[in-house]
């Protein structure tokens, strides 16, 4: 017997940061739930297969490009996303990227420190992608008085490392930004949580000897030993924008396999 409370069949979903990775697993978990889903990123060929992949399941599919961190560029994707489908129910921000470098180059190291440009870049792909989605969809949302967002973080949201202080740093923000941005919309009806991934190499992106390779690593270094499945961190938010979590805004998901709880 199936729950209506985790039925989310006819909802619609823009997905941004789904033309691979994390994203895509997103998208096509939602997909496969019923939901018809807006795919953005910056590269149209990835796009357009995912927003393939979406159409095989029956549902319909919005392919659009652009830049998330770009206010002008993600105002003409709410617009044109509202367009097409009418109204939106779910809002996914899921853009990222890292840089591995000090913040200044240290003692008996050849990395040089990270410039300005590098850090901005990283903290900006990071979190003032999820300020803007949010910012051009929000209107929308609160005129509506109803709406799901699901920012993406990740495991480093709770713990800092060596090396990482933009990434890091700009990953706890995105928790922050959740939980603030949960308190402003909460009296309008409209829940803000976050899902914080681990380790998610999308095997289209490499060979299937590099991915076995990641996979037998992570025996090492991750809990339940492996590698976390493109679609595992959808499944979550699958749950998160169903009736079932009508009482959860304002939190941070980990699906990590035990590595942010893991004693160093």
């Amino acid at each position: 017997m199936s729950l209506p409370e985790f039925e989310i069949t006819g909802q619609k979903a823009l997905v941004v940061g789904a033309g691979r990775g994390i994203g895509k697993g997103i998208a096509l978990a939602l997909a496969e739930a019923g939901v018809d889903v807006a795919i953005v990123g910056f590269t149209p060929t990835h796009v357009a297969k995912v927003a393939e992949e979406v159409r095989a399941m029956g549902r319909s599919a919005l392919p659009l490009n652009g830049d998330a961190t770009k206010a002008a560029d993600m105002d003409e994707i709410a617009r044109r996303t509202l367009a097409e489908f009418g109204h939106v129910d779910i809002l996914v921000t899921c853009v990222g990227d890292s840089i591995r470098k000090p913040v200044v180059q240290l003692p008996g190291s050849d990395t040089p420190g990270m410039t300005e440009e590098e850090w901005h870049h990283v903290v900006n792909i990071n979190l003032t992608e999820a300020f803007q989605g949010c910012r051009a969809m929000g209107a929308h949302f609160l005129e509506r008085r109803q709406g799901c967002v699901i920012n993406v973080s990740g495991w480093a949201s709770f713990r800092g490392r060596a090396l990482s202080s933009a990434y890091d740093a700009s990953k706890a923000g995105v928790m922050r930004f959740t939980e603030s941005l949960a308190q402003e919309w909460a009296p309008y009806g409209i829940r803000v949580n976050a899902i914080a991934p681990g380790s998610f190499p999308d095997p289209d992106q490499m060979s299937a000897e590099a991915y076995q390779a990641r996979d037998e690593a992570a025996k090492g270094t991750v809990p339940l030993g492996r590698v976390g499945r493109l679609k595992e961190p959808g499944y979550l938010a699958v749950f998160l924008a169903s009736p079932a979590a009508a009482y959860i805004t304002g939190q941070t998901w980990a699906v990590d396999g035990g590595v942010s709880i893991k004693t160093p």
